[in-house]
């Protein structure tokens, strides 16, 4: 006898442009998630990025001069969010 499978709808869930991190692993660390394209992390202890995908060489061409503004974009959502906490 067949089973039922029950098919669910794909829903999408509205994310901001840039999520703020921490883990007691890394207790001096604070992590700022870039989740649109290209996503990355970015540790503001030491400004140390990891990047989220693959890039092609054309992208990494293309990339390099986008990723100085989006780490300055990453740096002042921190800004903003410290500053609300702080009101």
């Amino acid at each position: 006898m067949p089973q039922s499978i029950n098919i669910i709808e794909k829903r999408t869930m509205e994310i901001p442009k840039f999520l703020l991190g921490d883990n007691t692993d890394f207790p001096t660390a604070i992590f700022i998630v870039h989740t649109e394209y290209p996503r990355f992390i970015i540790n503001l202890e030491n400004d140390e990025v990891d990047w989220l995908e693959d890039f092609t060489t054309e992208d990494e061409k293309e990339l390099e001069t986008e990723a100085e503004s989006l780490i300055q974009q990453a740096t002042n959502f921190y800004d903003r969010e410290v500053a609300r906490y702080e009101e």
